[in-house]
């Protein structure tokens, strides 16, 4: 699914406009990413849990050359399913 197709599926859904889903899936987006950046979780209860998570530095290798490389440590974003969407996808 497209962002046009969530879009159009958040406006059916909610009897809104457009313009008015778009906005409010951007402004969702937002709040999640900002949440996100300040190192915090957010719990949609049935829909899932964001988070954030550490990745520790480590030695990796160029598929290429074969040369030994440092990849940095890293915070990257986490996405555990809530039951009632784990049941809807089964």
């Amino acid at each position: 699914m497209t962002k046009a197709e969530l879009v159009n599926a958040i406006a059916r859904e909610a009897d809104l406009t457009k313009a008015q889903a778009g906005k409010a899936l951007d402004a969702t987006v937002n709040a999640i990413s900002e949440a996100l950046k300040q190192g915090d979780k957010i719990t949609i209860v049935g829909f899932g849990t964001f988070s954030v998570g550490e990745r520790a530095a480590r030695v990796g290798k160029n598929p290429q050359t074969g040369e030994r490389l440092e990849i940095k440590a890293s915070k990257v974003p986490k996405f555990k399913a809530g039951k009632l969407l784990k049941d809807s996808v089964n």
